[in-house]
């Protein structure tokens, strides 16, 4: 992934990335390019549904090139990408996961920056610094890494808690303040974060307030034996990540939001997922259960799923399939679940799944 030159450009007329302006321009340049191709628009810049599969189906199929044998962990991964989520990758180390996110990355032609959490990194670090320029004798904004439409945040578990809370603005506003200025974030803005669930030693558990602005969190698991066959023989020789070329620009990635944004979800589909949500506030088993945001980032991601699939509206297994993803992560248990942190989160999940299959499913729910 390459991007121009910002000295080749004409500054008297690129305005720029990090203001309202310079939001506003890349989200025109996105429409007169979706313009482009009439026969993919519905109306209001909205895909076809055949057209947002085919996108989705290529982004995937290249991520496969790098990944084998994970399709459902891809597509949730695009399907928080798609939703405007942050993704919360959690698995022992070895198993993909920051090759996961980086295959992502790359098969979208937009800016992305990777983040190495380590105990000494700082906020400003990530967010920026104000640096003062004696020529013109005032303060300039130097961005972070932050600013970027993908952030990886590798080991996200491993810096202090003050660091981590720098990306929380972020995460939730989709701006970041710096010496009492306000800078937006370039649409979309996704965080992709890994940690090791496994290794305690020199980590800073994610707090509640943090672990809530991920939309989902998954885990990649150990590949099965074929596909770990298959990762032998292709690595040898060379490295499936440095062949992955973007398959959908920005304009069509922005196209693909657009569209999911309009996906139809019936009254009733509404109530189901509130009925869900509901229940794990007053479970036995949970002393913290899915806040108003969980229910909000579920319905999300379930338009998201049924845009995937090729429809313009949510099913009810649309949300039975995303429960535990997108609000496990974020429930409290009242006791001990499990003898580990890896096991109360399988703990966690099997408490959303058997909420789940409590509640009604909603009858002739969809269109």
């Amino acid at each position: 992934m390459t991007s121009p030159n910002p000295h080749d450009q004409d500054q008297r007329t690129t305005p720029n990335p990090y203001s309202p302006d310079g939001v506003a321009h890349a989200e025109a340049i996105a429409a007169e390019q979706a313009r482009a191709q009439p026969e993919t628009i519905v109306s209001d810049g909205v895909l076809a549904a055949d057209a947002f599969q085919t996108l989705s189906d290529r982004v995937i199929s290249a991520v496969e090139t790098v990944i084998d044998g994970k399709r459902d962990a891809i597509t949730t991964a695009l399907t928080v990408l798609l939703a405007e989520g942050h993704l919360l990758l959690e698995d022992v180390p070895g198993v993909g996961k920051t090759v996961l996110a980086r295959a992502l990355a790359c098969s979208v032609d937009c800016s992305v920056n990777r983040i190495q959490f380590t105990p000494d990194l700082l906020p400003a670090d990530i967010t920026g610094v104000s640096v003062y320029d004696q020529t013109r004798r005032e303060f300039e904004f130097k961005p972070g890494p932050v600013f970027a439409n993908i952030v990886i945040g590798d080991e996200i578990n491993r810096a202090s808690p003050k660091t981590q809370s720098a990306l929380l603005e972020s995460m939730e506003e989709k701006q970041v303040t710096v010496d009492g200025r306000s800078y937006p974030l370039s649409a979309p803005f996704v965080v992709i974060a890994t940690q090791n669930p496994i290794e305690m030693e020199g980590t800073y558990a994610l707090p509640e307030a943090q672990r809530d602005r991920f939309m989902a969190r998954i885990s990649m698991g150990y590949p099965d034996a074929a596909s770990e066959v298959a990762m032998l023989r292709t690595r040898e020789t060379e490295n499936p990540l440095e062949q992955l070329r973007p398959v959908v620009d920005l304009a069509g990635l922005l196209g693909m939001i657009r569209t999911v944004r309009h996906v139809f979800v019936s009254p009733a589909i509404e109530h189901y997922a509130v009925a869900i949500t509901s229940a794990t506030r007053t479970d036995r088993e949970l002393r913290l259960g899915a806040s108003p945001r969980a229910t909000l980032q579920l319905v999300r991601a379930a338009k998201a799923r049924a845009a995937i699939a090729g429809r313009d509206f949510v099913l009810p297994d649309d949300i039975d399939a995303l429960a535990v993803p997108v609000l496990a992560h974020r429930l409290l248990p009242a006791r001990a679940v499990g003898g580990s942190a890896a096991l109360g989160m399988e703990g966690l999940g099997e408490v959303v799944s058997r909420i789940v299959s409590m509640i009604p499913i909603p009858l002739g729910a969809g269109r």
